[in-house]
C-alpha cells in the first residue's frame, strides 16, 4: 500500500521538475536570442558608442570609473555649454553609470580586467536578456498558461520596438530603464495580490532604481496610482491594495528624492501630484470603512456624503492656491506635448525639433511590432473576460501607452512591453484551446444526446445507465451538442501549422528590421557602391579625429547642439551646446549666428570665444541628415528669443517655398548656415553645373564667398566641415587680399577636388 501510494507521488515530483527544468532551458535560450539579435551592429561595424546621447553617458561613465563616486557626484564641467559651463553631478540620471560603474569594478575584483567601453557596449543587450525574464514573471502573474509566458518573453527578446533602443553601442538610459519598468510592474502586481508589505517594500526599491536611470519614470509614478483610483471606484479597496500601496508610495517617494536631479520634485510638481492625491484618497478610504462598522448603515451614508464633498472641495482649494503661490509647479511643456501635438512646435520649438518628439505615423507600429499588433487586441479582451485586479492594471497600461505612442514616436518604447504581454495571453489562449483539449469519447454522451456531466449536475438522484454503442454512435450526431470543431486532427493541424507560420514569419521581420535599420552606428555610414560591395563612409570619426589632434586643447567649437555629445566625446574639445538642452537661450544664439548675415555672425563668435565653426552637408552623397535640413528648426528656435531680428517667413519665396538654388531667398544666400555649406561646393562640377542631391536643386553658378571664416577641413565625403574664425586683423581685407587668399589656397581645393570626386563614385 505504501509502495502504491509513494509511486505516482514520485512521478508527479518528477513530472513538475522536468517542467521546470525544460522551462528554465527555455528562457535561457529566449535571454541568449535576445542578446545574440542585438549584436549585428559589433558584427558588421565595430564595438563602438551609437547615436548622440550614449557618447556623454559614456564620456560621464569614465568619469566616475576614473575619479571615483563622490567626484562623479560633485562634477562641474566647464567643457560644455561654454561660457556656461554644467553642474553635471545634479543634472543627470546616474543609474546607467553607477550600473557600469558597478559592473566595471565587479570584474576587476574577479581579475577581468574588461575595458569599460565594451561594457557600455554590450550593457543594453545584456540588460534585454533580464528584461525578457521579468516580461515572463509580470505574464506569469496575469495567465496561469506556462505557455503565457515563455511567448512574452520570446516577443520581448527579439520585438523591434524595444530592439531600437537597446542595440550594442546604444548606450542610453532607456538600456536598463525598460527592464526595471517592467520588473518594477511585476513587482507592484505581486505586492496587490498578496497585500505585502515586503513586495510593497521591493516595489519602492526598483523604482527607485528607476528613477536614477531615466525621466520616464513618471509614467510608472501616474500609472501605480491610476490603477489604484481605478481599484476603488470599481469599489475593489481591500486591504491588500491599502498596504501595497501605502508602502510604495511611501518608500519609494522617499528614496526617488534622493536622487539630486530630482530633490523636491516629487511633492513640487503637478506630474507627482497624482500619486499624492491617491494617497490620501486611500487614508480616507480605510478611515470610511473604519466607521461602516462603527456607525448604522442610514447614518453612515449621509456622513459619507458630506464627507467626500467636503474632502474634494478642500483638495481642489489646497491645490489651485498652492499653484497660485508657485509652491506647485505647472506642468511642463513635455507633458502638454502630449495632449497638444501643436503645442511644442508653437510654443517650445526646440522639443519639436528633435525627431523622436513627432507622431507616430501608423506604418511604424507594423514595423516595430508586426503581427503582434493585431493579437494586442484580442489579449486585452482576454484580459476583460477575466478582469482581476492584475488584469485591470494591463488594460489601463494599454490604453495609456497606445495614446502616448500615438502621439510621440519614442513612446513606442513604453507600448512595446504590453503588446507583447497582451499578444502572449491571446496566442497562448488559441493554443491551449485548439491543441490541449481533447476529443470527447462516446462514453461521455448519454442515450439522450446529452453530455453526461451536464446531466449529472442536473439530476443527481436519477438512476443512469449505460449507454449502448448504438446511443453513443447516435448522440454523437445530435443537433443540441454536437461532436464538430476543435476535436479533429486536421482542425489541430490547421491552427499549428498556421500559427508556426506566423511565428517564423515574425522572427525573419525581426531579424530583418533589427540587422538593417536598427544597427547601424549614426557615426559610421554605410553605403553600396555600383558593384554592390559596401562602403564604409567614415566622415564622421574622421573630422572628431582631426579636431583633437589639430586643434588646440583650449579651442570652442560651435556646432548645432545635436552633435555637441559627440564633439565632448569624440573630439574632446569645449562646445557652446549640446544635446542637453538646458538652456534654450544659449541654443538660439546657436541658431541665430547660424541665420544671420556675417557681420551680424561675426560678434556672436567672437563674443563667444568660438574658435571653429562645424557644419554637417548631405549635398555631396545625398545625405538628408544634414544641416540644412534642419536649418528651419535653428531659424524657429532662434526667432522664440528674437522675433524682430530673425523670421522664419524671411528664408521662404514667395510661393511659400523653401528653396536653396537660384530662387533661394536673399537671407537664405546669405545665412552663415548657407555660405558654410556651399563654400568651394561649385569647384566639384563643370561650370554652371552644381547641384545638390539632398535637396535635388541646381544650385547659382557663383557660388557664397566668406569673409569672417576660413575653410580649415573638409571630411572626405565633404559630410563634415570645419571652419576657422578668422582673428580680427584678418577680417576687414579687402576684395582683392580675398581673392589673392583664394588663388592661394588653390593647392587646397586640388585636394578637395580629388577627394569629392572619389565621394561622387559612391551611391
Amino acid at each position: 500500500m505504501a509502495d502504491s501510494a509513494v509511486g505516482p507521488f514520485l512521478q508527479g515530483t518528477t513530472g513538475r521538475n522536468t517542467r521546470g527544468l525544460l522551462r528554465l532551458v527555455i528562457l535561457c535560450t529566449i535571454a541568449a536570442a535576445a542578446v545574440a539579435s542585438r549584436l549585428f551592429s559589433v558584427i558588421r561595424f565595430e564595438s563602438i558608442i551609437h547615436e548622440f546621447d550614449p557618447w556623454f553617458n559614456f564620456r560621464a561613465t569614465k568619469y566616475l570609473v576614473q575619479h571615483g563616486f563622490y567626484s562623479f557626484w560633485d562634477w562641474f564641467d566647464d567643457r560644455t555649454w561654454h561660457p556656461l559651463g554644467r553642474v553635471t553631478g545634479g543634472t543627470l540620471y546616474p543609474g546607467l553609470m553607477v550600473t557600469s560603474g558597478v559592473i566595471y569594478k565587479v570584474l576587476r575584483l574577479l581579475s577581468m580586467p574588461v575595458d569599460i567601453r565594451n561594457i557600455c557596449v554590450l550593457l543594453a543587450p545584456a540588460f534585454s536578456g533580464l528584461t525578457a525574464l521579468a516580461t515572463y514573471l509580470l505574464t506569469s502573474e496575469l495567465s496561469p498558461s506556462p505557455s503565457a509566458g515563455l511567448l512574452a518573453a520570446a516577443f520581448m527578446g527579439i520585438t523591434p520596438g524595444y530592439i531600437s533602443r537597446s542595440v550594442a553601442g546604444s548606450y542610453d538610459n532607456e538600456a536598463i530603464a525598460i527592464f526595471l519598468l517592467v520588473f518594477t510592474f511585476y513587482l507592484w502586481i505581486k505586492a496587490l495580490k498578496l497585500g505585502s508589505a515586503f513586495w510593497g517594500a521591493l516595489t519602492a526599491l526598483f523604482y527607485f532604481y528607476m528613477v536614477s536611470a531615466w525621466g520616464g519614470y513618471v509614467f510608472i509614478t501616474n500609472l501605480i496610482p491610476l490603477h489604484a483610483f481605478v481599484l476603488i471606484a470599481m469599489g475593489r479597496y481591500s486591504p491588500r491594495l491599502y498596504v501595497s500601496y501605502t508602502t510604495w508610495y511611501a518608500l519609494g517617494t522617499l528614496a526617488s528624492m534622493q536622487i539630486p536631479f530630482v530633490g523636491f520634485l516629487p511633492i513640487s510638481t503637478s506630474e507627482h501630484m497624482s500619486p499624492l492625491g491617491v494617497f490620501g484618497l486611500l487614508q480616507i478610504v480605510a478611515f470610511v470603512e473604519f466607521i461602516r462598522q462603527q456607525v448604522p448603515s442610514k447614518q453612515f451614508q449621509t456622513l459619507l456624503q458630506s464627507l467626500i464633498v467636503a474632502i474634494f472641495l478642500a483638495s481642489v482649494g489646497i491645490l489651485i492656491l498652492l499653484t497660485v503661490a508657485g509652491v506647485i509647479a505647472p506642468w511642463s511643456g513635455r507633458f502638454y506635448s502630449l495632449w497638444d501635438t501643436g503645442y511644442a512646435k508653437i510654443h517650445i520649438p526646440i522639443i519639436a525639433s528633435v525627431s523622436e518628439h513627432q507622431p507616430t505615423a501608423w506604418p511604424a507600429f507594423f514595423f516595430d511590432l508586426n503581427f503582434l499588433i493585431w493579437l494586442f487586441p484580442a489579449g486585452v479582451y482576454l484580459c476583460f473576460r477575466t478582469l482581476k485586479d492584475e488584469h485591470v492594471f494591463v488594460v489601463i497600461y494599454s490604453i495609456l501607452a497606445s495614446y502616448f505612442a500615438g502621439v510621440m514616436v519614442r513612446l513606442m518604447l513604453t507600448l512595446t512591453p504590453v503588446v507583447c504581454v497582451a499578444a502572449a495571453l491571446a496566442l497562448s489562449h488559441i493554443l491551449d484551446t485548439y491543441l490541449l483539449i481533447d476529443s470527447p469519447s462516446a462514453e461521455a454522451y448519454l442515450n439522450d444526446g446529452t453530455r453526461a456531466d451536464s446531466a449529472s449536475s442536473s439530476t443527481v438522484s436519477a438512476p443512469q445507465k449505460k449507454p449502448s454503442s448504438s446511443a453513443a454512435s447516435d448522440s454523437l450526431r445530435s443537433t443540441r451538442d454536437p461532436l464538430v470543431g476543435i476535436y479533429s486532427s486536421m482542425s489541430k493541424l490547421s491552427i499549428a501549422g498556421a500559427i508556426s507560420t506566423y511565428l517564423l514569419l515574425f522572427v525573419l521581420h525581426c531579424t530583418w528590421v533589427t540587422s538593417n535599420a536598427y544597427s547601424s552606428p549614426s557615426v559610421v555610414l554605410a553605403s553600396r557602391l555600383p558593384d554592390g560591395s559596401q562602403h564604409i563612409i567614415d566622415d564622421y570619426r574622421e573630422a572628431y579625429q582631426w579636431l583633437r589632434q589639430n586643434t588646440p586643447n583650449d579651442a570652442k567649437i560651435m556646432s548645432w547642439w545635436d552633435y555637441g555629445y559627440q564633439i565632448g566625446g569624440m573630439a574632446d574639445r569645449a562646445t557652446l551646446v549640446d544635446n542637453n538642452t538646458w538652456n534654450n537661450t544659449h541654443i538660439a544664439t546657436v541658431g541665430k549666428a547660424m541665420s544671420s548675415r556675417e557681420e551680424v555672425s561675426y560678434p556672436i563668435l567672437r563674443q563667444h570665444d568660438v574658435d571653429y565653426v562645424l557644419v554637417v552637408f548631405g549635398g555631396v552623397l545625398g545625405y538628408s541628415g544634414d544641416d540644412i535640413n534642419k536649418f528651419l528648426w535653428m531659424v524657429r528656435i532662434a526667432e522664440g528669443v528674437w522675433p524682430d531680428e530673425v523670421k522664419e517667413r524671411d528664408f521662404f519665396t514667395a510661393r511659400g517655398e523653401y528653396r536653396v538654388d537660384d530662387e533661394a531667398t536673399p537671407t537664405m544666400r546669405n545665412s552663415l548656415m548657407y555660405k558654410m555649406s556651399y563654400y568651394n561646393y561649385n569647384s566639384l562640377f563643370p561650370p554652371g553645373q552644381a547641384r545638390d542631391r539632398v535637396r535635388n536643386s541646381k544650385l547659382p553658378a557663383e557660388g557664397p564667398r566668406l569673409n569672417t571664416l576660413e575653410e580649415a577641413f573638409t571630411s572626405e565625403n565633404w559630410i563634415i566641415r570645419i571652419y576657422k574664425v578668422k582673428d580680427l586683423d584678418n577680417v576687414g581685407r579687402d576684395h582683392a587680399s580675398a581673392m589673392s587668399f583664394e588663388k592661394g589656397s588653390k593647392k587646397k581645393e586640388s585636394t578637395s577636388k580629388r577627394r569629392a570626386a572619389k565621394a561622387l563614385r559612391v551611391e
